[in-house]
């Protein structure tokens, strides 16, 4: 793990959170994270490692980039992030809501194609059975 005071480089962002430089300067574009500038080179703080934390946990759950950014913001309402954690909790409330209607949609799914394979499957066995009798 790296040092926690030490500024890193586009490549050691990349290497210790397998992202790409592209998704790096994406995310300082959206004005997700900003890193300090020597000349061309991009180095990023602890404060940049923590928000690429948030945001790549952000992401993996499904919050917008917009919720993102806006969560991220609230780290500064100076109440000891309690604006910032009830609005996380309640954007995460809404997410994983909408995790199990989906996963329960796809179950459905997955056993509705499943009864249409066996179906098919049983029709062409019927069928095969058919051919070699007539044969």
């Amino acid at each position: 793990m790296p040092d926690t005071d030490k500024l890193m480089t586009i490549r050691e962002m990349c290497d210790t959170y397998d992202v790409t430089p592209r998704t790096l300067r994406f995310y300082e574009a959206k004005e997700l994270l900003s890193p300090l500038r020597d000349g061309q080179k991009r180095l990023f703080t602890r404060r940049d490692r923590g928000r690429l934390k948030l945001i790549l946990r952000g992401k993996r759950f499904g919050f917008s980039l917009e919720e993102i950014r806006q969560l991220l913001e609230l780290y500064h309402v100076g109440d000891q992030q309690q604006t910032q954690l009830a609005r996380t909790f309640a954007i995460a409330q809404e997410r994983l809501a909408d995790m199990v209607r989906q996963r329960d949609e796809l179950t459905l799914a997955i056993k509705d194609l499943g009864d249409q394979i066996n179906g098919v499957a049983q029709t062409l066995a019927a069928m095969a059975e058919g051919k070699d009798a007539a044969e």
